[in-house]
């Protein structure tokens, strides 16, 4: 089986971070999330990963050139997440492609995925979920109906919202032009204009959270870390100062040096970050630049 991570981004959002790492290697509790997400895929099945890089492209081919299951694509220009998918065309063969977007951290089966496309009858296959802060997607009867529209009042249509994730039968993509900007959605939303359908699959109780915002970043931290005695991890070589408190929740990265006297309250630090004697932080993230 096939699959692709969108990980071209410029990952705005997120910026000043951003501006020295691409949001799919933010670490999360020390190991960046594209490392995650490919081990996901593997698990499933899939034995070929297109990886698409954009903003800050030489890290990521830094990261992954020597996995050789992964098939790296450096893509000149800002490409948009169906441009990139269309300069990997030729990539894809006739079999349905499973597409993730990299910067999602969730505990959703990418094979089942996969087989529920294959058992239905629709070129697209959308994974949908509850999600109030993006229920914008108009779901009935097992299809996607309309984009950024509210359903109408009939039985059994709800707005649901898109979890970045999907498989395509390729020759969906034959219709994007080549080598330009644009939107997998447009495209969708194109194919449904013209009569295609979009298959739903609606997924519950499973855990999901993207990393669009800083608050997202630290809160999918302090998800993970709930429950931990102590609620502060660590990872190797971390230099801790004398009378170093952190309160609530907190990740320290490896090699991380936390200066005499410092209190952290739910804090990100990243690897090799440093943070000065005396410091007072809360709710933020402390990055290696």
């Amino acid at each position: 089986m096939k699959a692709m991570i969108l990980a071209a981004g410029l990952g705005t959002r997120l910026r000043p971070y951003t501006l020295s790492r691409p949001k799919p290697l933010f670490p999360v509790l020390g190991q960046p999330l594209i490392l995650r997400i490919l081990g996901q895929l593997r698990a499933a099945g899939f034995r070929s990963i297109v990886v698409n890089a954009f903003h800050l492209a030489d890290q990521v081919v830094a990261l992954l050139a020597a996995q050789s299951d992964v098939i790296l694509q450096r893509e000149p220009v800002e490409l948009g997440t169906g441009g990139g998918l269309r300069m990997a065309r030729g990539h894809f063969g006739t079999e349905p492609v499973l597409v993730t977007n990299g910067d999602i951290y969730h505990d959703i089966d990418y094979g089942a995925v996969m087989a529920h496309h294959r058992c239905g009858d629709s070129p697209i296959t959308m994974v949908m979920h509850d999600y109030p802060r993006f229920n914008k997607v108009a779901v009935g009867h097992g299809r996607v109906l309309c984009f950024d529209q509210e359903p109408s009042s009939a039985v059994g249509l709800q707005s649901l919202a898109f979890a970045g994730i999907h498989v395509i039968d390729p020759t969906v993509l034959d219709a994007i032009p080549d080598s330009h900007f644009y939107s997998i959605i447009d495209r969708y939303k194109d194919h449904l204009r013209l009569g295609g359908q979009i298959a739903a699959m609606t997924v519950t109780g499973h855990f999901w959270q993207d990393m669009g915002t800083l608050d997202d970043y630290l809160g999918l931290h302090q998800f993970l870390l709930a429950g931990r005695e102590p609620s502060c991890a660590f990872g190797e070589g971390v230099a801790v100062g004398t009378e170093v408190e952190v309160a609530d929740w907190g990740y320290i990265g490896a090699g991380a040096s936390i200066g005499n006297g410092s209190r952290l309250a739910r804090v990100v630090v990243w690897d090799g970050a440093v943070v000065p004697p005396g410091s007072r932080l809360a709710d933020c993230l402390v990055a290696d630049v």
